[in-house]
């Protein structure tokens, strides 16, 4: 046991050491503290901002849809309260006082312009403005980032941070007396023991301090706080690179707004839905984070209307509804859709899951229907084939506590019940009138889970999207405060989260942005097109595919100006690119001729010869380098592998034989991370091979379309395809000898 403290100079400098660390932990905590209060400043006034414009564009008199009262609006409108914002702003004392108005009135009109601007406030979403000087723009971005990095540093010792705070507060109160022996000794005996308590108290401290290395710990974060703020391009540049945590940092910030990637569902319930165990051993298919949340939303709501913008994969989301009930024992699932697409879900049924597929349309119908009626499985029919399709039973009554997820046990349905009902293109059942749509309520009535998918907005038919939800949850449709009616769309969506789901690309655009391909057609120069018909001449179709860009001077090369444009582009919009060609020459000229731009950072090429591990260190420098780098590399070498979001422009120096390779390729940038749109562009020659390659792969690239990215499906699809690239090669070398006169035809007409 150490000795005790002495009064005096000892017990001051323990006491002023012990002060200082607890003054720059608490200043650490201000700090951070300070940042947490500025974006919150930030984004509320924002959203103040907006509300006040909402409020002022809703006129006065359609407060009347919102309450029962009898109210003397035009009154209200008569004495110069206009709009609903002028109502809160007058308030209720002063509205009685208006002529013709009355205390009724005025308290109604008051309360139902509060009750609309909650709900329109609640829904107004919250997007970073990437580059933009407005209040949600750089000012907002740099005070997260700085709160990120900090947060990163302080999380593991906030709790220590605090203890130390709040302790020396008391002690070093109560210890202050001892910093003079004599002051000290002129006190009271119970004063003095205090002291020398509180003065020891401070120093049993030192061993936990050096074990902790608190001290240390404190001036890392002390120097931190000190050091230069980065500038706009790296804090764009560090958001862009994670997103989705700095979407989660402004949402636990600022909790309650509407941060975007889960449409307008609230906090509580995305996270019972995050967590709800996804079982994906049935799936084939690879599924994106927006996909595999919006399976899970389904799961855990039972009865939901996925409304996805077209092009986000609500097929695959319904496949893993089904792949994960029958992973627990499910066995019968139903598809209702339009006749156009019942092929379409067929196939894909089968190609990204296990489950067995019953088309109950056209020719065979009954033995289908008897088949999936016999062995389970995934039937699919249309709206009129579902008449066809003899109802389910009546389900055994239950009820299902709101916040528990939705799982009926076995005993409540029949063990051939239908698990799920799974709706395509649900907009066609918007009319409760309708023949088709009663027959669909029924259905969706009598199982125990149901799915509705549209890629049709609703958002401005609000009745619509209410005749929807109620087949599917009608308790919650009934509930909806009349208020609604007039708050507008995203308010609406507030109001029915839970049975309704809807993410456009912007709303994914944290996860997955569009991707934008154009196809950049250019036509040969004399120089490239000599050396393209000798290449037709001899037959050589690798030749011929990069005739353009390997012709002696590369001033001659159409494809190699163009390129070089959109890289200058890029780099002035602060993009990253990169450029991808089968051939090994080809990357190493492209190489050569963006090095010797201005500005233009040059990385690779990556080529086969290249190991592995040395082309992710190639790909971490082109993470980290300015904006307007450039990566290179061989399509086969750099497309498969390799992650590089980094990049949002991506260019394809010639169309390659098999689709997949393509999609695999542009799938490096375009994946889980992306935060930009990704541009693709393919560099094309018009009258050449790249016309007869596109031709022949026309029918052929729909079908690799279903397996872009990184499902399991695209390695099997490029190795099928290879094995008939002799022949396509063959054919495409045929089409341009006929059509520029080479070949044994035209030798044969020679010699006759």
């Amino acid at each position: 046991m150490s000795a005790p403290v002495r009064p005096g100079a000892e017990a001051r400098a323990l006491l002023d050491e012990r002060l200082a660390l607890a003054g720059a932990a608490a200043s650490v905590l201000a700090a951070e503290d300070d940042l947490r209060r500025q974006i919150v400043r930030i984004v509320e006034g924002y959203r103040d901002s907006r509300l006040r414009d909402e409020l002022v564009g809703i006129e006065v008199g359609r407060l009347r849809g919102t309450t029962e009262r009898n109210l003397r609006l035009q009154a209200l409108e008569d004495a110069g309260v206009r709009t609903v914002h002028d109502v809160l702003v007058v308030g209720v004392e002063r509205l009685d006082a208006l002529p013709g108005v009355g205390p009724h009135t005025a308290r109604a009109a008051v309360a139902a312009a509060g009750r609309l601007a909650d709900t329109l406030r609640a829904g107004l979403p919250v997007r970073l403005d990437m580059g933009g000087d407005g209040p949600l723009g750089l000012g907002l971005a740099a005070l997260l980032h700085r709160l990120h990095r900090l947060d990163g540093l302080l999380a593991p010792h906030r709790e220590q941070l605090g203890d130390v705070v709040s302790s020396v507060d008391v002690l070093a109160q109560q210890a202050r007396p001892a910093r003079s022996r004599l002051g000290l000794l002129l006190r009271g005996r119970r004063t003095r023991s205090r002291a020398q308590e509180a003065l020891d108290g401070l120093a049993r401290w030192a061993p936990w301090l050096a074990s902790t290395g608190l001290p240390d710990v404190v001036g890392r974060l002390t120097a931190h706080l000190a050091e230069q703020p980065p500038g706009p391009l790296t804090v764009w540049e560090d958001i862009e690179r994670d997103a989705a945590t700095y979407y989660a940092l402004l949402g636990e910030v600022v909790p309650g707004i509407n941060v975007l990637g889960h449409g307008a569902l609230p906090t509580e319930l995305v996270e019972r839905i995050e967590s709800f165990p996804l079982d994906t051993s049935l799936l084939r298919a690879r599924l994106r984070g927006y996909q595999a949340f919006g399976a899970r939303f389904a799961l855990n709501q039972g009865r939901v209307l996925i409304g996805d913008e077209m092009g986000l994969g609500k097929t695959v989301q319904a496949i893993a509804v089904m792949a994960h009930l029958a992973a627990g024992g499910e066995r019968s699932f139903l598809v209702v859709c339009p006749a156009s697409v019942v092929v379409n879900w067929c196939r894909e049924v089968a190609a990204h899951s296990e489950l067995r597929v019953h088309r109950v349309h056209g020719p065979g119908r009954e033995e289908a229907l008897a088949a999936w009626q016999r062995d389970g499985g995934v039937a699919v029919t249309t709206f009129q084939g579902l008449s066809h399709v003899p109802a389910p039973p009546e389900p055994t009554p239950f009820a299902l506590p709101a916040p528990t997820p939705f799982s009926p046990t076995a005993e409540l349905f029949p063990p051939l019940m239908s698990a799920l009902l799974v709706v395509d293109e649900a907009h066609y059942v918007k009319n409760p009138d309708a023949r088709r749509s009663q027959r669909v309520a029924e259905w969706a009535a009598h199982v125990p889970r149901a799915l509705f998918l549209t890629g049709t907005a609703l958002l401005n038919r609000v009745e619509d999207l209410r005749s929807l939800a109620a087949m599917l949850q009608p308790e919650l449709v009934a509930s909806l405060p009349p208020s609604l009616g007039i708050a507008g769309a995203e308010a609406f969506r507030r109001h029915i989260a839970p049975v309704y789901l809807r993410r456009n690309l912007e709303d994914v655009l944290l996860e997955l942005p569009p991707r934008l391909v154009v196809d950049e057609w250019e036509t040969l120069t004399p120089a490239a097109e000599r050396r393209y018909r000798e290449a037709v001449a001899s037959g050589n179709l690798m030749a011929m595919r990069r005739a353009d860009l390997t012709v002696a001077d590369p001033r001659d090369s159409a494809k190699l100006e163009r390129l070089l444009e959109i890289v200058e582009q890029a780099r002035d919009g602060g993009q990253r690119v990169v450029v991808f060609s089968f051939f090994r020459d080809v990357v190493a000229r492209v190489a050569e001729q963006v090095a010797l731009l201005p500005d233009v950072a040059a990385f690779g090429p990556i080529t086969g010869s290249v190991p592995a591990a040395q082309r992710q260190d190639v790909v971490d420098s082109f993470t980290v380098a300015p904006a307007g780098a450039v990566l290179v590399s061989q399509v086969t070498a750099g497309g498969v592998g390799l992650n590089v979001q980094a990049a949002s422009v991506v260019i394809l120096a010639e169309p390659q034989l098999v689709p997949a390779v393509e999609d695999q390729a542009v799938g490096r940038v375009h994946r889980m991370g992306q935060t930009r749109p990704v541009q693709v562009h393919r560099l094309l020659t018009e009258d050449s091979v790249d016309e007869r390659i596109e031709e022949l792969l026309a029918g052929k690239r729909q079908v690799f379309d279903a397996f872009a990215g990184e499902s399991s499906l695209a390695q099997h699809a490029l190795a099928a395809v290879d094995v008939t690239e002799a022949e396509l090669a063959r054919q495409v070398v045929a089409a341009e000898q006929a059509r520029l006169g080479y070949g044994p035809v035209w030798e044969e007409l020679g010699t006759s």
